[in-house]
């Protein structure tokens, strides 16, 4: 099982992204009453949250890449006289313990996750293009984008719990989720203070996220049974910025 230390930080950095959640209702409920006037605030938030969208498409992209989540070493290990040494698919290994995570269309096999998270990033920067860049407005509907936006990314947060399809829906909402809450807060606040908190919560949110699959995966090697030359480190971030 996970040791003591990957315990106690995943339950840490779920309290600080449960806090950080409960921030938000407070900004939205209790927005500042003096704005900024800065033009370039909208345009400066809107490239730095496209930034780490970008990151993630690339991470989903190339998770080999741009992470080294699982080093799986090919190892001849000896279980009652037979040796077997696992491979992998994709970025995870091809094991029925791992079924829940992917996804089969043909014969191609797709990270479940990291396909949810990249169609999610894709359309946080198509959204963030109109509302950052092209100065559309949300008006009557902000607190319902709030809202939408918390829904989604706690249910990123459980996305654990489920596979295929619906994993990759949770995972799509939970970086549009993102978007929502900060485009939301933004038009609330107006404030480039609380623009660049809400930013720099989202990459703690991601952190978390990455945290919580890294604990996942590894308690599910852990409690393996069967024969596998998989080694599952456990002293790196899972997948790098965006994983399953």
């Amino acid at each position: 099982m996970p040791n003591i230390h990957n315990n106690l930080l995943v339950t840490f950095t779920i309290g600080i992204s449960a806090f950080g959640l409960f921030l938000v209702l407070i900004f939205a409920f209790n927005p500042p009453t003096i704005h900024d006037n800065f033009a370039w605030r909208k345009p400066l938030i809107g490239s730095l949250f496209s930034l780490i969208c970008i990151s993630g498409i690339l991470a989903a992209l190339l998770p080999k890449k741009c992470s080294k989540t699982f080093h799986f070493q090919k190892s001849e290990t000896n279980f009652t006289s037979h040796k077997i040494s696992a491979t992998s698919k994709g970025h995870h290994p091809d094991c029925g313990s791992f079924s829940d995570h992917v996804m089969r269309i043909g014969s191609r096999t797709f990270c479940a996750a990291c396909t949810g998270l990249l169609f999610g990033a894709i359309i946080a920067i198509i959204g963030t293009a109109f509302y950052f860049f092209d100065g559309w407005l949300l008006g009557e509907m902000n607190f319902l984008t709030i809202s939408t936006g918390i829904i989604g990314l706690i249910l990123g947060f459980f996305q654990l719990k489920f596979k295929g399809f619906v994993r990759l829906i949770l995972n799509l909402f939970f970086v549009f989720g993102a978007f929502l809450i900060l485009a939301g807060i933004d038009e609330l606040a107006r404030n480039l203070f609380i623009d660049s908190f809400l930013t720099a919560l989202i990459v703690f949110w991601i952190l978390t996220r990455i945290l919580l699959s890294q604990w996942d995966h590894s308690k599910i090697c852990s409690s393996c049974k069967s024969p596998c030359g998989n080694l599952v480190s456990t002293a790196k971030p899972v997948d790098g910025t965006y994983d399953n």
